[in-house]
């Protein structure tokens, strides 16, 4: 699944750390989302969104195989 994440967190000037310590997940974690290696749980997904005040689909990009 691709994604938006990183783009997103960096135009708000936010640092992985940061993020991860408001997601209350490891920094790996963070990193490993935006860079396509592990996609969130649906809780993880709705948190981020609404950490952003955006949509889910405007973070997380679905695209069948």
């Amino acid at each position: 699944m691709k994604n938006n994440l990183e783009k997103i967190r960096k135009e708000r000037g936010i640092s992985q750390k940061q993020f991860a310590d408001e997601m209350e997940v490891s920094r790996q974690t963070i990193s490993s989302l935006e860079n396509g290696k592990y996609n969130p749980s649906i809780t993880l997904a709705f948190k981020i969104a609404k950490y952003f005040d955006i949509s889910i689909e405007d973070i997380f990009i679905y695209e069948e195989d």
